[in-house]
């Protein structure tokens, strides 16, 4: 209760200052003075009946049809720059000794300053946040009130604050780095805007990248699956098939002859929310650019035949379906350009008029629109799963079945004989697309500048 009066008082005290410096000096005006003026008020009311077209809560499935809901507005802009060390909502009570809905470390709340082309720690970043304030546009409160009609039942359920719009940068913890922090707890709603981005992603073998390190070989005996596949046709009526025993192969960019990969990742716009959560799972696509294979296989062919070949060819459009488990720790920065963010604590659970969410009961902070994270690049390299593997050369299996090998004129001679069994493409283009996990990476992305000066990281 002691929070929410001085969270009123202080609504009130910018309503009152403002309000102060035009009554100062006020001039009389006559009837017909009056009547050829129009204006617009500085402070605004309004009421959400419980009947109204327009009451969320009435119409939500399971929501409570005796809430009504007053609006206080104050009609102007707000600007606010503000540093919060530690911020801890609805902590204790019924959720338990130490949990929070709330729980948030080095809150900065500023203008866009360099955001949008540079995030360092620079002398002039620094002074370009520090000199910049977020605007909230037209702030208001609105009260959930239940039995509005009723004098002896009427009951307050709940209080929201909140903007019509906001424009500024919203920023949590001391740094983006390898280690969570920011963000402990969080009881609200967002929604992550659609991005891309793009993986390093670790390949195989030798690198032909002067001065990269050499990577163990794909070897099947590490537990890769077997390649089968088919050789045709020229000398025989009907195609060769044969089966690896053994095979140890590069992976590399094909482009750039690197043994690390690159992925480019796509992100779909989708939604955080729960109550007291600590993590996000996020569901993202990846498209592995080409990949270079070669080595050396070993293989039974009929049946009968023993092959030691040397093989090489590309794997083209290989989709991997990507699960993003993120510690809310590792999200730092939310550009606010336009995003309406509002704060509310309830007794029950409220849809408020104007959210999209329904705020679970406590305290809850939502942020109505997509929230720009910016591009997701992962900062770390990350393995390919062996389990994804073994489904990328299934499909490898499945396309060499469907479309064998070519061995040219001389079959026997190209194929049997021969040095090398040529793969050249293969396109896994419309092939199921194999699955990896992830978790905890550091966003490249979502490093920001202090709101400070000097070489303080929080003040």
């Amino acid at each position: 209760m002691f929070k929410i009066k001085a969270l009123c008082l202080v609504f009130f005290s910018l309503s009152i200052s403002a309000a102060y410096a035009d009554f100062t000096n006020l001039q009389s005006m006559s009837d017909e003075q009056l009547s050829e003026t129009t204006g617009q008020a500085l402070m605004s009311l309004s009421y959400i009946a419980p009947t109204d077209a327009t009451n969320l809560e009435s119409k939500r499935q399971g929501g409570d049809k005796n809430i009504g809901f007053y609006k206080l507005g104050l009609e102007a802009e707000l600007e606010l720059n503000a540093n919060i060390k530690k911020l801890q909502l609805g902590c204790g009570g019924a959720n338990g000794a130490g949990n929070c809905d709330i729980d948030i470390d080095n809150l900065s709340l500023s203008g866009l300053g360099n955001s949008t082309s540079s995030n360092t720690g620079s002398a002039a970043d620094r002074a370009a946040r520090v000199g910049s304030s977020a605007v909230l546009t037209n702030p208001f409160m609105q009260f959930a009130i239940k039995n509005p009609n009723s004098v002896s039942t009427r009951e307050l359920v709940g209080i929201n604050l909140s903007s019509e719009k906001a424009i500024g940068l919203l920023t949590f913890g001391q740094e983006n780095s390898s280690t969570k922090n920011g963000i402990n707890s969080l009881s609200g709603y967002m929604k992550v805007a659609a991005t891309t981005g793009t993986a390093l992603v670790n390949g195989f073998g030798t690198s032909l990248v002067s001065g990269e390190a050499t990577r163990r070989q794909l070897i099947q005996s590490d537990g890769y699956n077997a390649i089968n596949g088919q050789a045709c046709c020229a000398v025989f009526v009907i195609p060769i098939g044969f089966t690896t025993t053994a095979y140890n192969l590069n992976l590399r960019d094909k482009a750039t002859g690197s043994n690390i990969l690159k992925g480019d990742l796509s992100l779909l716009e989708q939604e955080i929310t729960g109550k007291r959560i600590n993590s996000a799972t996020l569901k993202a696509s990846a498209l592995v650019r080409d990949i270079d294979l070669s080595g050396n296989i070993i293989a039974r062919a009929l049946g009968i035949i023993n092959l030691d070949k040397e093989t090489s060819g590309t794997i083209k459009n290989l989709n991997v379906d990507v699960t993003i488990n993120e510690d809310l720790g590792y999200f730092h920065k939310a550009s606010l350009n336009g995003t309406p963010a509002s704060l509310s604590l309830q007794g029950q659970d409220i849809q408020w008029s104007g959210n999209k969410s329904t705020s679970a009961k406590g305290w809850w902070l939502e942020f109505s629109n997509p929230i720009d994270i910016g591009k997701i690049d992962p900062v770390d390299r990350v393995d390919i799963p062996k389990a994804t593997l073994n489904e990328v050369m299934n499909q490898v299996s499945d396309y060499l079945q469907n479309k064998p090998v070519q061995c040219g004129v001389l079959a026997l001679e190209s194929c049997l004989a021969g040095s090398t069994i040529p793969l050249k493409e293969v396109d896994l283009k419309g092939a199921s697309s194999p699955s990896m996990t992830l978790s905890n990476l550091q966003l490249a992305k979502q490093d920001f500048t202090p709101n400070c000066y000097g070489s303080l990281k929080f003040c």
